[in-house]
Formats: structure tokens, C-alpha cells, sequence
């Protein structure tokens, strides 16, 4: 009998990346694309468990699921971030400060 892939191995290694990646959009992608690898890892891992020998690629599954929960950790981290400084600076501060960066490299 000849092994498959396991369905969605390569979908959740691309989203546990993709959540990585997605945390410095204000949190929220990352947050959103990790949950969504976690929850395909899991249903991935139940078929595997079922017939281990009739599938290959579980080694993406796990590192996709890793990669997720890294990406979830560091989406809450900087949501918890850009929530502090919007509490703290307001938008007006925080435009104040855009504005000095822009100046101080050459910008407007």
C-alpha cells in the first residue's frame, strides 16, 4: 500500500508561518491564521493517529502547529503592545511621533 500525504500538511505549515509573519499587522492575522493551523493540526493529527503507516508529511503538521503557537504568543504579545501605547499616546501622540521619525530620516 502506498503511503499519502497527509491531507492539509503543507495548508498548516504555510499558515504557522503566515501567523508569524502576521503579528506585525497590529496582532490580529496572526492571531486569526494560527488559531485556523492549530485547529487544522488537530483534526490532521486524529487521522494520523487513526492509520500512522497510510500517511507521510506529519512532520509538517508538527512543525506547522509549533510555528502557530509562536505565532499566536507573539500576536497577543504585540496586540497587548499596540494597545498600551494607543491607551498611553492616543492617536495624536502617536502621529506626533510618526512625525518626528519622518523628519529626523528625511521623510516630509
Amino acid at each position: 500500500m502506498e503511503k499519502q500525504t497527509l491531507p492539509n500538511s503543507t495548508t498548516i505549515l504555510v499558515l504557522g508561518i503566515l501567523s508569524i509573519v502576521g503579528c506585525c499587522c497590529y496582532g490580529l492575522p496572526g492571531i486569526i491564521l494560527a488559531i485556523i493551523a492549530i485547529i487544522m493540526a488537530k483534526k490532521a493529527t486524529t487521522i494520523y493517529n487513526e492509520n500512522p503507516e497510510a500517511y507521510t508529511g506529519f512532520q509538517n503538521v508538527k512543525t506547522g502547529k509549533i510555528l502557530a503557537i509562536v505565532g499566536i504568543v507573539l500576536s497577543i504579545l504585540y496586540l497587548i503592545y499596540v494597545i498600551f501605547i494607543f491607551a498611553t499616546l492616543g492617536m495624536d501622540g502617536i502621529q506626533e511621533m510618526q512625525k518626528g521619525i519622518m523628519e529626523q530620516y528625511g521623510g516630509a
